[in-house]
């Protein structure tokens, strides 16, 4: 089998691979992003196979459909966002922005997991030793299945791992591992794509569940070939505000379970602190009988939310009054406050709009439309709604208010909060049977809901 060293042109956003460099990427369209990598090219020679080469195809009723095992990491938010625990022989990467959590997440899950007595191997090629030893020290007591490894070499990190057979895998960061085949450093496009290969095969061949924790860029994706999201079995984001104390996992990959289900945490000083009901959390501080203030439901995966929105209207003076809003699109904002003018007959254009989501949320769920709606008017006039309502639906172009979808998990949220009347679309009015505790408002357009103003 003969090598040869072959210069390949990788584009750092997508992977795309070139013989040359190019300006513009053909595959993300992305300009100046190409980098030069220096890879061995194995060439085989003759093509005779040898008898029993070939993998064999299965039918499908031979392949075994057991439900995959799962580890409880005794944490329920990150339980969750995982889909019910970890899988043996899953990999997972965990991407956020510097100084987010990300490392002191996971070795807080290795310190619930070591207490449960299971073997997990923590691999940083970023922090010596004494530095996790001081963290660890503020989160826990760690028990002696807790093993600790620093090293960036690919090739030492496999010999370890398959000399103590660890159940779980911390990989802190994979921009920092290495392989010796390839010539080109840490972190660049060659290594991180061969390190990750080598990993998923390890998790998959060992049955280990391997966590990866990768770099973002300054515009909040994992740095890197695109390539690597795909390789892995889930991919975890974590998102919040370094300022702030809350915290949110997101899941936006999970070939295991549901995607875009969220955890949220607190961070202390004694490390991250999950946040069991986050409706509580997101409407904490909200004044009372404000206008342009109101409640509505989103749903983030499974899970039922309570958001305020808050919006503020104001005359301007310019020729170009402003939009501003944070949280939510500015498109689809731009769309309502049209349908205002236009359905409801509030002339809006010579004023500035502003329309913020209380907590630091953001939410890409239509059935905030009619919140939105309403907030707005409420604050052009100036008349707030009773803080005890709560507020979901789509609205269209013709200011009809659409039907959503899980309607019941809803309403038992704003039940559980306290809140005594509900505006839906009339469209899931009609399905719903008596409720207790709790009156229904049907509306069928933002007439009759701006209405109850």
């Amino acid at each position: 089998m003969a090598v040869k060293q072959k210069q390949i042109f990788f584009c750092k956003e997508c992977g795309y691979e070139s013989s040359k460099w190019l300006g513009q990427c053909p595959g993300c369209k992305e300009w100046n992003t190409f980098s030069e990598e220096v890879v061995a090219v194995k060439k085989q020679r003759g093509t005779a196979m040898k008898e029993g080469g070939l993998t064999k195809p299965l039918s499908l009723h031979e392949v075994d459909s057991k439900e995959e095992v799962r580890i409880s990491t005794n944490m329920k938010e990150l339980n969750r966002v995982l889909g019910g625990g970890i899988v043996k022989g899953s990999l997972v990467l965990v991407g956020g922005d510097p100084g987010i959590g990300k490392s002191t997440l996971l070795l807080q899950m290795c310190q619930k997991l070591s207490e449960q007595k299971r073997t997990v191997l923590y691999v940083s090629g970023e922090e010596s030793a004494k530095q996790i030893k001081m963290r660890a020290d503020r989160i826990g007591t760690f028990e002696k299945e807790f093993s600790l490894l620093c090293e960036v070499s690919m090739e030492h990190i496999e010999q370890v791992i398959q000399s103590e057979k660890p159940e779980v895998v911390i990989i802190d960061s994979i921009q920092t591992m290495s392989m010796d085949t390839i010539e080109s450093a840490a972190g660049s496009v060659g290594q991180v794509r061969e390190v990750t290969g080598r990993l998923m095969q390890i998790a998959k061949m060992c049955d280990i569940a391997i966590f990866i924790v990768g770099h973002v860029t300054k515009e909040g994706v994992v740095a890197g070939p695109r390539t690597l999201e795909h390789m892995v079995d889930t991919v975890l984001y974590f998102e919040g505000d370094r300022s702030a104390v809350y915290r949110i996992l997101r899941a936006v990959k999970n070939r295991f379970g549901s995607t875009n289900e969220i955890g949220m945490f607190e961070m202390k000083s004694e490390g991250l602190i999950e946040v069991e009901n986050p409706s509580q959390i997101m409407l904490s501080g909200k004044p009372s009988d404000a206008p342009g203030s109101l409640v509505v439901c989103a749903m983030e995966g499974t899970r039922p939310m309570l958001i305020e929105i808050q919006a503020l209207v104001s005359g301007t003076n310019y020729n170009m009054p402003r939009r501003t809003t944070v949280g939510v699109d500015i498109n689809r904002t731009n769309m309502l406050l049209a349908v205002i003018e236009k359905r409801a007959n509030l002339i809006l254009s010579g004023c500035d709009v502003y329309v913020n989501i209380a907590g630091g949320m953001r939410l890409n769920e239509t059935a905030v439309d009619l919140g939105i709606v309403m907030a707005i008017v409420s604050s052009y006039k100036n008349r707030a709604l009773d803080e005890k309502t709560i507020i979901f639906g789509e609205v269209g172009l013709t200011g009809e208010v659409r039907a959503v979808n899980m309607v019941e998990q809803r309403i038992k949220e704003a039940v559980k909060m306290g809140f005594d009347t509900l505006i839906l679309p009339k469209a899931n009015l009609e399905h719903m049977g008596k409720i207790s505790g709790i009156k229904l408002i049907g509306v069928s357009n933002i007439k009759e809901a701006l209405g109850y103003l």
